[in-house]
């Protein structure tokens, strides 16, 4: 088996960790009891790898990573020995720090980058300013490191002058994460702690910044924690993975390993139930039960109460490490069955056969979008008065038709109109130019009461489920009372019993049982999937036709995604309702899409630049942006996410143009390489291609003066077509 190191570097690895965790565990003190978030754990970080750390919310990851740095928040308390070994010197004992030693330590030897990279940043001070307040806190020198900062910000393909003279809000959210990941390399840590660094951020600025870290680990000799939710994302690149379950370590070894061989249970049901581009729709499967309580952890294996192999002895005893092959640990009596009990496939078989079964939809449209433009005017004061146009074009003449009981996703990266395109769908957003019908009724006219179909109606039919249902559910109301809303409304022939009786039969429906329990329950004690749920349910009783689902699973944790989207579906069928999904995220677009002979729309600085049958636009993409958007998406399988990793990106730029000023012709034409000169000045509409998808590309069209222009270009950018 091939693997990105041998055995025999693992093992002298092993011989010198650079940090060294011992029975470390972390407690906080609660009403109800004492809260071990982790519980325990002895583990060893190797001097110049990446390492993986991968699980679901709430499995004690951010907590490790809080406890190699001395970070864990009041009133936490971090027992146990940590140590850290820089190269040369003395071991740190780095939980008997003091204040001003731990001040040094965290810049210096171990940094660390969060997630939201804008509550890092002092909105109040430039980006300048940050850098030089780090320097001047360690008492280093200010032009050499600023010197190092510069060449770290072009190194993470960064304008230094821009990037440094900027505020933080006048970057995009990717131009401030690696400005982040810069500002934590700049006093040359030894080890980067990275706590879903790259959660928030697009397909393509996520992979951009993996592959930039692979490239930063090597030329800064850096050890890298890598924390992610996201298995796929990190698989291809960390040496090791380490996999949490319920506050400790259950498995670890070698990445490409640990995704084909994997030894523990709750490992192998993980890999089956992340949504993938790459692996078969039918083996994807939610894992049943709930993490354990940090409150009341069971006494034996964590996992035992969920695992389908689990013994008496699983329950009563510890099971420990078992060694699985020398450099593969997991914690598991049984993990020479767990094979043959959890199967798992990586990458796709039969890909001819799914595009054999492309079909498409000969329903009649409930909505309609005929000619669609949504443009916002952001000009201010100093921009009028120099006659400067500062309008997006947030949605720029898109025609589309969406069929009754039909799922679409709209995939693209941020900023390029698929929530505007989608309220606008609905009623929500007046559009500047062109139609919204439903059912042939113009949405707004109707509104102006010029309609045959009464707008209470037409709002009633167009229904919204949003990213972070919390923010949604009244915090007041229990759930029965938010679900019976909808029900006293449009349905009064409902006596009190009556819907009572529909709501409980729901919640049981979709899995919240005991229903007479949730029914009383309030938003905050409810998990994100149960709120979800519930904001959902509440949408369905409207009885739409059409609902816009808005990243509706992009804030649930990766194991509960195909659970929720399978009760998408599986309550699209009971109401016969369809969807309109909103995704940054192609696996989750392609399993929605696809198990239900839906259609993938690719949008692209407003404009929409290819749509088609699921399938089509996964496995043969016609669009250029859509092939991008394609190789952004990390594959499951270890040799996929090789030849993906030793790949270019097919695109000349990876910061998006600034919408208030498009590039003319094809807006896609500056970061294509395969642009010619016709692309600059001539807007493609939408072409047929050889399959049943369409795409607004001059290269569907055979005959199109594009093969006789000259190339924009002449670089070392990689061909879409070498792609496929």
């Amino acid at each position: 088996m091939t693997q990105s190191k041998s055995e025999l570097e693992y093992r002298k690895a092993t011989e010198e960790p650079i940090l060294e965790a011992r029975d470390v565990s972390v407690t906080f003190d609660m009403d109800r009891g004492t809260s071990r978030v982790l519980d325990n754990v002895s583990f060893d970080v190797h001097r110049d790898e990446m390492l993986g750390i991968i699980g679901e919310s709430g499995s004690g990851k951010s907590m490790f990573a809080s406890a190699l740095l001395n970070a864990v928040v009041d009133p936490g308390v971090a027992t146990g020995e940590i140590t850290y070994r820089p190269p040369g010197e003395e071991p740190v004992d780095v939980l008997s720090l003091t204040d001003d030693q731990v001040e040094k330590f965290r810049w210096e030897e171990i940094a660390m980058v969060f997630q939201g990279a804008m509550s890092s940043f002092n909105p109040t001070m430039k980006i300048r300013d940050h850098f030089e307040e780090t320097i001047h806190a360690h008492r280093a020198d200010m032009d050499e490191q600023m010197a190092h900062a510069r060449q770290l910000l072009a190194d993470l393909y960064l304008d230094p002058d821009r990037v440094l003279d900027s505020y933080p809000h006048e970057l995009s959210g990717g131009m401030k994460q690696r400005a982040l990941i810069a500002l934590s390399l700049v006093l040359e840590p030894q080890v980067l702690v990275m706590d879903e660094p790259t959660a928030a951020l697009d397909l393509l600025m996520q992979r951009s910044i993996m592959n930039l870290l692979d490239t930063l680990q090597d030329e800064y000799d850096l050890t890298i924690v890598f924390i992610t939710h996201d298995l796929p994302l990190v698989a291809g690149l960390a040496d090791r993975l380490a996999v949490m379950y319920a506050f400790e370590f259950v498995e670890y070894g070698p990445s490409e390993q640990i995704i084909r061989e994997a030894a523990h249970p709750y490992t192998r049901a993980l890999l089956k139930s992340v949504p993938s581009v790459d692996a078969p729709l039918e083996e994807m499967h939610p894992i049943e039960g709930e993490s354990p309580d940090p409150v009341d952890t069971p006494a034996g294996c964590s996992y035992a109460p969920r695992c389908p192999i689990s013994t008496p002895k699983c329950i009563d005893e510890d099971p420990g490490y078992h060694d699985v092959d020398g450099v593969q640990k997991a914690t598991c009596f049984h993990w020479e069955q767990s094979a043959e009990a959890i199967p798992y496939t990586l990458g796709t078989e039969n890909v001819d056969a799914q595009l054999d079964q492309v079909t498409v939809s000969e329903e009649d449209a409930v909505v309609s979008l005929t000619d669609l433009e949504v443009h916002f005017d952001q000009s201010g004061f100093i921009d009028r008065l120099f006659d400067k146009d500062m309008t997006v074009r947030a949605v720029d003449d898109i025609s589309l038709d969406i069929k009754e009981n039909e799922v679409i996703a709209l995939v693209g990266e941020s900023g390029c109109g698929k929530t505007t395109l989608g309220k606008t769908a609905i009623g929500l957003q007046e559009p500047t130019g062109g139609t919204v019908e439903y059912r042939g009724q113009d949405i707004w006219e109707a509104r102006r009461g010029n309609g045959e179909i009464d707008f209470d109606e037409i709002r009633r039919s167009l229904q919204i489920i949003h990213q972070d249902p919390g923010s949604s559910l009244n915090p007041t109301r229990t759930v029965r009372t938010s679900l019976s809303a909808p029900l006293k409304r449009w349905r009064p022939d409902l006596n009190a019993t009556d819907r009572e009786t529909v709501v409980y039969n729901l919640l049981e429906r979709v899995g919240m049982k005991p229903a007479e329990d949730y029914a009383l329950r309030y938003p905050h004690q409810l998990s994100g999937g149960e709120k979800q749920r519930v904001v959902l349910l509440r949408a369905l009783l409207m009885s739409p036709d059409l609902i816009l689902a808005d990243e509706a699973v992009s804030a649930l944790d990766v194991s509960l995604r195909v659970e929720m989207m399978d009760l998408m579906l599986n309550l699209q069928e009971m109401f016969d309702t369809s969807y309109l999904f909103i995704s940054h995220d192609f696996s989750n677009a392609r399993y929605l899409t696809e198990k239900s002979g839906g259609r993938i729309g690719i949008m692209y600085l407003g404009n929409l630049v290819e749509i088609g049958p699921a399938a089509e636009i996964i496995h043969e993409p016609k669009h250029p942006y859509t092939k991008v958007l394609r190789w952004a998406t990390p594959p499951l399988d270890p040799d996929a996410a090789k030849e993906a990793q030793s790949t270019k990106p097919p695109v000349r730029e990876i910061d998006i143009p600034d919408p208030t000023d498009p590039p003319s012709g094809c807006e896609f034409h500056t970061r294509c390489p395969e642009a010619r000169e016709v692309c600059q000045r001539e807007e493609p509409a939408l072409f047929e291609t050889d399959g049943a998808s369409v795409a607004a590309c001059f290269r569907e069209d055979e005959t199109h003066e594009y093969w006789e222009s000259d190339p924009l270009y002449d670089d070392e950018s990689v061909s879409v077509d070498e792609l496929h």
